[in-house]
C-alpha cells in the first residue's frame, strides 16, 4: 500500500497578498489584483493591465548580492519556499537532508534574464554578456535555487508543463513520497513573465485580454470574456509522509489523494474540444483516491477567462463528474490574481485547502453575464459558505497537458 501524503506548509506570493494569510485575505474580500501595468513601457501594446505583485521588495528578503545572481522567478521561489517551511515547522538538518526533495517548476525559466541579456548581445555585443546569463535562465533554476537555500538534498527536479506546471510538480511530488523515494517534499511553482517578450509572445496568440478595466479583464467562464491576463508570483507547499508529520506533532492543513495526468495529443494550444483530456485527469485522480464523483464538494477550475478554455473545462468537468456535475461547485481564483502561469496551480490548490479549513469557497468575481454554454455553478461575485471535504484543482497547459490533483479534509 502506497503511503498518505499530507500537506503541513504553506508559502504564497500573489497580486493580492504577498503571504498566505494576506492572499486568503484578499480572496475572502473578492479583491482584484489586476492594474495598469508599470513593469515595462507599453505604450505601443494592445495589452495594457497586469496582475502584478505589490509591494513587494526582493531585498526584505534576500541580501542585495544573492539577489543580482537570481531571476526574478528563483527570487518569488525562494521567499514562498521559506513561508512554507517555517510554516511547516520541519527543520532541515545534516541527519534528514537526503529524505527532503524540491521539485519546483516554472513555466517560462528566467525570461526577464534571457531578454535583458539577449538586448545587451543585440546592443553592445557578446563580450558584454553575464557570465550568469545561464544559470539566471535556465528553467531548473528556481528548484535548485531553493534546494541550495533550504539545504535540500533529496530528489530535487524541475517539471515544465506551461500552465499545468504547478499543479504536476506538486502530483510528481506527492508520488515521490508515495514511494518512499523521500518522506517529505517542498513543491510548487513561481513565475515573473510580465515582460515585452512574453506579454508580445500571448499577444501574438490571441490569448490576452485587451480590456482596459481591471475588473473587466479576467472574467471567467462570462459571456464576453475576452483573454486571460498575465500574472506573476510563486506558490509553494511542504508535503509529507503521514507517520512522518505525526512524529514531530506537525500540524496538518489537508491530506493528498489523488492526482491524474493526460495529454490531449490534439493541438498546440486548444484543449480538446469535447474536454475528455481534461475530464480523464479528473478521473483519473478520483479513482486514486477511492471515491465516487458524487464525493467531489468543489472543483477549482483553470478557468483562464479565454473563449475555448472555459468551454471545454466546463465539458471536462461533465466528463468527469457526469450529473454531479450541477450539483458541486466551481470557481476561478483567476477572475482575481490573473494567470500565474507556471505558478498558477499551487496557488489554487493553496485555495483548495484554505477551503477545506474554513469550509468556505470564493467568488468568481466579475461573472455579471453568463454564457449558456458555461452553465454550471460557478459562484458569480459572492463566495459561501458550505461544506468542502473533497476538493479537486485542474491545470491545463499548452501543449495538451492536463492535471488533477483532490485534496481531502485530513482524517486520522
Amino acid at each position: 500500500m502506497s503511503r498518505r501524503v499530507v500537506i503541513t506548509g504553506m508559502g504564497a506570493l500573489t497580486p493580492i497578498g504577498n503571504t498566505v494569510e494576506e492572499f486568503w485575505a484578499g480572496v475572502k474580500k473578492g479583491t482584484v489584483g489586476i492594474e495598469p501595468m508599470t513593469r515595462f513601457d507599453n505604450t505601443d501594446f494592445k495589452v495594457k493591465v497586469a496582475a502584478q505583485l505589490k509591494n513587494f521588495n526582493v531585498l526584505d528578503h534576500i541580501n542585495v548580492r544573492e539577489a543580482k545572481r537570481l531571476d526574478m522567478e528563483s527570487q518569488y521561489a525562494i521567499v514562498a519556499a521559506r513561508e512554507a517551511i517555517k510554516d511547516s515547522g520541519l527543520q532541515v538538518t545534516e541527519e534528514n537532508a537526503d529524505r527532503i526533495g524540491c521539485i519546483i517548476g516554472t513555466g517560462v525559466g528566467g525570461i526577464q534574464t534571457q531578454e535583458n541579456e539577449t538586448r545587451k548581445l543585440a546592443d553592445k555585443g557578446p563580450k558584454r554578456i553575464s557570465p550568469l546569463l545561464v544559470p539566471m535562465f535556465i528553467c531548473n533554476m528556481a528548484a535548485g535555487n531553493v534546494a541550495i537555500d533550504l539545504g535540500l538534498k533529496g530528489k530535487c527536479i524541475c517539471v515544465i508543463t506551461a500552465c499545468a506546471t504547478g499543479t504536476n510538480s506538486i502530483g510528481e511530488a506527492y508520488r515521490s513520497i508515495q514511494y518512499g523515494e523521500v518522506d517529505a517534499m517542498v513543491t510548487g511553482g513561481t513565475e515573473a513573465s510580465i515582460c515585452p517578450i512574453a506579454v508580445s509572445g500571448f499577444v501574438a496568440l490571441n490569448a490576452l485580454s485587451l480590456s482596459e478595466d481591471p475588473m473587466k479583464a479576467s472574467r471567467p467562464f462570462d459571456k464576453e470574456r475576452n483573454g486571460f491576463v498575465m500574472g506573476e508570483g510563486a506558490g509553494v507547499l511542504v508535503l509529507e509522509e503521514l507517520e512522518h508529520a505525526k512524529a514531530r506533532n506537525a500540524h496538518i492543513y489537508a491530506e493528498i489523494v489523488g492526482y491524474g495526468s493526460t495529454c490531449d495529443a490534439n493541438h498546440i494550444t486548444s484543449p480538446l474540444e469535447d474536454g475528455s483530456g481534461a475530464g480523464k485527469a479528473m478521473l483519473q485522480a478520483i479513482k486514486e483516491a477511492g471515491i465516487t464523483p458524487e464525493k467531489i464538494d468543489y472543483v477549482n477550475a483553470h478557468g483562464t477567462s479565454t473563449e475555448l478554455n472555459d468551454l471545454y473545462e466546463t465539458r471536462a468537468i461533465k466528463y468527469a463528474l457526469r450529473e454531479h456535475a450541477y450539483k458541486t461547485v466551481v470557481n476561478s481564483t483567476k477572475s482575481m490574481v490573473g494567470h500565474l502561469l507556471g505558478a498558477a496551480g499551487a496557488v489554487e490548490l493553496i485555495t483548495c485547502v484554505k477551503s477545506i479549513n474554513e469550509q468556505y469557497v470564493h467568488a468568481t468575481v466579475g461573472l455579471h453575464n453568463s454564457d449558456p454554454e458555461c452553465d454550471l455553478d460557478y459562484v458569480p461575485n459572492e463566495g459561501r459558505n458550505i461544506k468542502v471535504d473533497y476538493a479537486i484543482s485542474n491545470s491545463l497547459g499548452f501543449g495538451g497537458h492536463n492535471a488533477s490533483l483532490i485534496v481531502k479534509k485530513y482524517e486520522e
